[in-house]
């Protein structure tokens, strides 16, 4: 790098403080190891060849990580590392409990640096598990893997999603029986899981087996589904803040399936910072404890 920036043997090896020979016995090594010209020696000027090049790009990458590296493995050592890697579901950033909770935590610790993967929940938990994230806002039913728990933080009744030329459209309230029908559009999930199982479990209590279509993507593809027609989707309360032009939300008369909306986290958990947001997390809940 120092070669490739100073452009001469001289300069870069009296930045290096070696002498000039060995310098250009380790360019040679380097070469001899990558087994490719780094320099094109047939000019009087020093210049990088083409392989030279990418590796003088790729080295300034590697050296910019391995700054970052030395300066977290001190703020670790000082029981200062703050950078924290949530995974969440679309659905938690709608009902404004992402928001909340990293903001109040960043209040009482501004030093700390939230890095923020929308992300399906069954990765999310494969991640937390193995310590590619940290913690994940998710949607339950879900199996936990091995190690982790999850923090259930909201409850939220469901409502459904019509085209807004729909006969219940302009209703204040609809009887989910009236929609059997209907065909109704979750996520690609298993059935077991999130919204998917929740869907059936209110049809079920409502006295009929829906007819499922599980091909929505995200929630915003599944509201333009509605909107074309596809189908009708039990969605929770607080996504009435999507308004797509041709939608509309109305309540459900009797459903007792709720839209549960929880924090999964490692339960051995060695980082300070994490294991303060998580205990931050439990004392900010305006609810009794609750897990699964």
């Amino acid at each position: 790098m120092a070669l490739a920036e100073e452009q001469n043997f001289e300069r870069a090896a009296a930045r290096l403080g070696i002498a000039q020979p060995g310098l250009s016995q380790q360019i040679i090594k380097l070469e001899a190891l990558l087994g490719v010209s780094l320099l094109d020696r047939s000019r009087r000027s020093l210049r990088l060849t083409r392989p030279g090049l990418e590796l003088a790009e790729q080295g300034r990458r590697v050296l910019g990580l391995a700054e970052s590296a030395v300066e977290a493995v001190h703020r670790a050592a000082k029981g200062d590392l703050e950078r924290v890697a949530v995974g969440y579901v679309a659905s938690a950033a709608y009902s404004g409990v992402l928001g909340d909770a990293l903001s109040k935590f960043k209040a009482s610790r501004p030093g700390v640096e939230f890095q923020l993967i929308e992300i399906e929940m069954r990765q999310q938990l494969e991640k937390i598990a193995d310590k590619t994230l940290d913690l994940g806002f998710i949607r339950p039913p879900i199996a936990l893997p091995a190690g982790l728990a999850a923090e259930i933080a909201m409850r939220e009744e469901f409502v459904v999603a019509l085209p807004a030329n729909h006969a219940h459209a302009a209703s204040p309230s609809v009887a989910l029986k009236s929609l059997a029908g209907e065909v109704f559009i979750t996520p690609r999930q298993p059935p077991d899981v999130g919204f998917h199982r929740n869907t059936i479990a209110a049809c079920r209590e409502a006295g009929f087996e829906p007819d499922i279509n599980s091909s929505g993507r995200d929630f915003i593809t599944i509201a333009s589904m509605v909107v074309l027609g596809t189908g009708v989707a039990l969605v929770p309360r607080s996504f009435q803040c999507v308004q797509l032009p041709g939608i509309a939300y109305t309540r459900l008369k009797g459903c007792s399936v709720t839209s549960d909306l929880a924090i999964a986290y490692r339960k051995v958990e060695p980082s300070p910072i994490i294991k303060s947001f998580i205990a931050h997390f439990k004392k900010s809940l305006s609810r009794d404890e609750d897990s699964f």
